[in-house]
């Protein structure tokens, strides 16, 4: 078998992926034909010739873009009978179980200075729960509150599987009940040098790298999800990453939009704070929705304004989406015409020289391939896009200090907290930034937005004073 396999990649102009075989051991053979069974040569042919060689090496299309339209907040212009009649759509596929919950969860704390899965950082203001734990309690609380378990997928990186399942296994799934909680791997990608040549990371194993969170389509498909949801009865899945806290990762209005429009994936979006704020541009481009990443966008785009002096490509993409599990199963499916483009990163890739040494280059010495999941709007019939509240949906943890920090993070869950307190009428003081004298807690097992928070607030016997370290559960 590993003469063949060796084989083939000789024929492929990869041979030297197999230069060291003689001063591996067994164990370190079997390793690297496993890594290399894993490989499609075809498709790595194909996208040395676009990305490393080809046109599709050199930026973006950007002709004929126009700024997108978006369904506005109830509070910005939009039809209040329009939301309530969404979110009786979507409380209705909540009841009928038809609902999934998916979470990109493949990348380390490391930016964080955190040693583990991003997901397992703690991010709460008081208990210092982790951020799964925020996105368990959310789940459950909707699957309490709607009768019908909501599944939860999780998908990882080879690099921190063991050690997300074991997370969970330590704290008893958080509550939910084992067999709804699915968990799978992200697929990889053999990195290349700018020879086109598969790059080796040490004598027996090969430079393999995440293939992106757009590569969670083809993972979903390939790792049999999909067909469980179908199974279950499950159309609709609620797409989310793992760094936000905030994120309504269950939202009965953005699942009714969705099935209202019969839309096959549907995106929400927040008004840009400025022209130069990191997230993506919703635009339409000759008929099709299509995400632009801010390094993209020329400056003469992102400060243009309107009449009213806004900026006209205001809707900034914030990486949440519903989907369809029929669209995701076509476009994780086999078929190239209906799959997601790779895109070419240049990086600095550890590698081996031509005698086995270890090399740590100081500069990009090669290309990953990477998809992007916002690259699957253009394929998508009936695209919705949705405006959606930053203060009650996004706040993700992303940097040590400063900006989409933990700071940052906690300070919006205080504020958050705070806005339900005093929508059920309760007299909270605030410093100008909105900020509470106390550091308390709400956990979403006793209310996961506004709405719940007054209603469950209402029926308390003796409602707690607000203190220092309080947690409301």
């Amino acid at each position: 078998m590993h003469a063949a396999l060796k084989e083939s990649f000789e024929q492929a102009g990869q041979g030297h992926v197999f230069r060291f075989w003689d001063r591996l051991i067994e164990e370190e053979r079997d390793a690297l034909c496993a890594q290399a069974a894993q490989i499609d040569l075809s498709e790595v042919d194909r996208l040395v010739k676009e990305l490393v060689f080809g046109d599709g090496a050199h930026g973006v299309d950007l002709s004929d873009l126009a700024p997108a339209p978006y369904i506005p907040l109830s509070g910005n212009g939009g039809k209040a009978d329009d939301w309530a009649e969404a979110t009786q759509l979507g409380e209705d596929a909540l009841r009928a179980g038809r609902v999934a919950a998916f979470v990109v969860a493949g990348g380390q704390g490391t930016r964080l200075g955190f040693n583990g899965p991003k997901g397992t950082y703690p991010v709460t203001p008081v208990r210092k729960h982790s951020l799964f734990q925020v996105f368990a309690e959310k789940i459950k609380a909707a699957s309490t509150r709607y009768g019908k378990p909501i599944p939860w997928f999780i998908m990882t990186s080879n690099l921190n599987y063991e050690a997300t399942v074991r997370f969970f296994e330590q704290h008893a799934f958080f509550g939910l009940d084992e067999d709804t909680v699915h968990f799978f791997q992200q697929g990889l990608m053999p990195a290349v040098d700018y020879d086109g040549k598969i790059l080796l990371e040490t004598p027996g194993r090969i430079a393999m790298t995440p293939d992106g969170h757009g590569g969670s389509l083809r993972a979903l498909v390939r790792s049999g999800a999909v067909a469980k949801m179908e199974e279950a009865g499950i159309d609709v899945i609620s797409y989310f990453q793992v760094d936000n806290p905030l994120v309504k990762c269950i939202d009965p209005a953005f699942i009714g939009f969705h099935l209202k429009a019969e839309s096959e994936m549907s995106s929400k979006m927040l008004p840009k704070r400025h022209s130069k704020e990191k997230l993506g541009h919703f635009c339409t481009q000759r008929g099709k929705t299509v995400i632009v990443e801010y390094s993209d966008m020329p400056d003469e785009l992102t400060e243009a304004t309107d009449e009213q002096g806004n900026l006209r490509y205001i809707a900034g993409s914030i990486a949440i989406h519903t989907l369809s599990r029929d669209f995701i199963k076509r476009m994780g499916g086999n078929d190239v015409s209906a799959s997601l483009p790779f895109h070419r990163a240049d990086k600095k890739i550890q590698t081996v020289t031509d005698e086995g040494h270890p090399i740590k280059p100081e500069s990009p010495n090669g290309v990953k391939f990477e998809m992007f999941v916002f690259d699957a709007l253009p394929f998508a019939q009936q695209p919705v896009i949705l405006e959606t509240a930053r203060e009650d949906d996004f706040s993700p943890v992303k940097n040590a200090e400063g900006a989409d920090s933990p700071q940052t993070c906690r300070e919006d869950q205080l504020r958050e907290y705070t806005r339900w307190l005093k929508a059920a009428g309760v007299e909270i003081d605030t410093d100008g930034a909105g900020l509470p004298a106390a550091s308390f807690e709400i956990s979403p097992l006793f209310a996961d937005s506004e709405r719940t928070f007054v209603d469950a607030w209402s029926k308390l016997a003796n409602p707690p004073a607000i203190t220092e370290g309080l947690v409301i559960e």
